[in-house]
C-alpha cells in the first residue's frame, strides 16, 4: 500500500525540521578537531533566596538591607503637638497657587458648511493632508487630522467624515445624511 501525499509531505516536513533544528538553536556537534567545550555543561543555580536558606530567618545581603529598614521591635513615634497635622489628624499639604491659563491655539481659519459621512475610515476636506481640524456640531466636537481629499465642490459639502465621528458631531438619528458643522482649521 502506497502512503498518501499528505502523509508523505508531513513526514518530509518533520525530517527537514529535525535536520535544521540543531543549527537553529545553536547546538554544537563535536568534530575531531573541535570537541565540545566543557563550559557548556556548567550547572546553573536558579534557586531563590528563600530556597537557598537552610534554616532560620531570611538574611538579606547588602543589596537587600537599607538604612531605613524596620525591625519587628521598631515603633513609630507619636506626632508632636503643633506639627503638620491639622484638623482630624491629617497632614495639610502645601500646594502652589494656581494660575489661569489656556492651551488652545487660535485657529488659522474657521468655516461653516455641510458635512456628511462615508465608510472609508478617514476625514476628507479640500485642504492639505496632515492639517489638524476641530469639527463641531450640535452633538459635540472632534479633533481630527485630514487624511483624504474631498468632497467635490459640486456637492456643496465642506467635509466628509467617518461614520462614528459624523454621528458624534451631529447628535442626530441614524437616518440623517448631512448636518451643519463649524470647522476650525489649525
Amino acid at each position: 500500500m502506497r502512503p498518501s501525499r499528505t502523509v508523505a509531505r508531513a513526514a518530509l516536513t518533520a525530517v527537514l525540521a529535525l535536520g535544521a533544528l540543531p543549527g537553529l538553536v545553536g547546538s554544537h556537534e563535536p568534530t575531531r578537531d573541535k570537541p565540545i567545550d566543557a563550559a557548556l555543561f556548567d550547572q546553573v543555580n536558579l534557586a531563590t533566596t528563600r530556597d537557598r536558606q537552610t534554616q532560620g530567618d531570611i538574611v538579606l545581603d547588602a543589596a537587600g538591607r537599607s538604612e531605613g529598614a524596620l525591625d519587628l521591635t521598631d515603633s513609630f513615634p507619636d506626632a508632636v503637638a503643633g506639627s503638620l497635622l491639622g484638623v482630624g489628624g491629617r497632614a495639610q499639604p502645601g500646594l502652589p497657587a494656581t494660575k489661569v491659563a489656556s492651551s488652545w491655539r487660535a485657529a488659522r481659519q474657521t468655516m461653516t458648511g455641510f458635512a456628511s459621512f462615508y465608510d472609508n475610515g478617514t476625514t476628507a476636506m479640500r485642504i492639505p493632508r496632515g492639517t489638524t481640524v476641530v469639527i463641531c456640531g450640535r452633538g459635540g466636537c472632534v479633533e481630527r487630522v485630514i487624511n483624504d481629499y474631498g468632497p467635490a465642490v459640486s456637492t456643496g459639502r465642506v467635509v466628509d467624515m467617518d461614520r462614528p465621528d459624523f454621528f458624534r458631531v451631529c447628535g442626530c438619528g441614524w437616518w440623517s445624511g448631512t448636518t451643519t458643522v463649524t470647522i476650525r482649521i489649525y
